[in-house]
C-alpha cells in the first residue's frame, strides 16, 4: 500500500532522520572528549568513518529501489541528505588521513596514495564524490541543467564499488572478508535491480517502436 506523507509528516520524518544520521558522528565526539576510542584513537576514528560512508552510500542507492517497489515517491526526496551524509563522512574519513596521519603534508599524503592501491582506490572515490555534493543544490541543477545533472549524478554507480574495493583491500591485509563481502552483495544487489529495470524499460520501448506483424 502507498503511504503519501503529509508535509508535516514529511518534515518530521526528514527531521528524524537527519538527527539519527548525526549520531555516529556526535559518538566520535563523546568518545575523543571521554577518552574511549581505545589504543589506536586514529584507526578508530578512520574505521568508523568509513564504515558509516559505506551506510550512506548503501542507503542512497536503496532509495530508488525501494520507491519501485513500495510505490513511496516521496522517498526520492530524502535521496539528496542521505548522498551529503555519505560525502560528510567521507570527508571526515580522508581529513583523518590527511591530519593524523600525514600533519596536513600535501606532498607526503600524495606519495602514500601512489605507493599503496587501496588508498589509491579511494582517493579516486572521494574526489569523484566531490562534484556530486558541490551539485546538490536546486540552483546548481538548474545552472548545469537536469539532464547533465543526472548523468554526472551517475558516478555513484562506479563511487560506490570503488568503495568496497577500497574497504575490501584494506580488510585483506587481516584477511577479514565478511563485512566487505556484505558491502559487496548488497551494493551488487541493488546495481543489478538498476541494470534489469533500465533493460526491461528500453525492451519495452523497443517493442512499443517495433512495427506490428500480422
Amino acid at each position: 500500500m502507498a503511504f503519501n506523507p503529509s508535509q508535516k509528516q514529511f518534515r518530521i520524518v526528514k527531521a528524524s532522520l537527519f538527527a539519527l544520521a548525526l549520531l555516529p558522528f556526535l559518538r566520535l565526539v563523546v568518545f575523543t572528549f571521554t577518552d574511549r576510542l581505545g589504543a589506536n584513537p586514529v584507526e578508530f576514528i578512520t574505521r568508523n568513518t568509513g564504515d558509516w560512508t559505506l551506510y550512506f552510500l548503501c542507503i542512497t542507492l536503496a532509495i530508488t529501489p525501494l520507491r519501485r517497489l513500495t510505490g513511496w515517491v516521496w522517498l526520492v526526496r530524502l535521496r539528496r541528505m542521505e548522498g551529503l551524509f555519505a560525502f560528510f563522512y567521507v570527508a571526515l574519513h580522508f581529513m583523518t588521513f590527511l591530519w593524523f596521519d600525514h600533519a596536513f603534508d600535501v606532498a607526503e599524503m600524495w606519495k602514500d596514495v601512489i605507493k599503496r592501491p587501496f588508498i589509491t582506490v579511494g582517493f579516486i572515490a572521494f574526489v569523484l564524490l566531490i562534484p556530486l555534493a558541490a551539485s546538490s543544490t536546486n540552483a546548481m541543477i538548474k545552472r548545469i541543467g537536469a539532464r547533465r545533472w543526472q548523468w554526472l549524478h551517475r558516478l555513484i554507480y562506479l563511487i560506490a564499488p570503488l568503495g568496497i574495493l577500497h574497504y575490501w583491500w584494506m580488510k585483506a591485509a587481516k584477511h577479514n572478508f565478511e563485512q566487505p563481502l556484505l558491502f559487496g552483495a548488497i551494493v551488487a544487489t541493488l546495481l543489478l535491480m538498476r541494470l534489469y529495470w533500465s533493460w526491461s524499460a528500453r525492451a519495452k520501448k523497443r517493442a512499443a517502436l517495433a512495427p506490428s506483424t500480422v
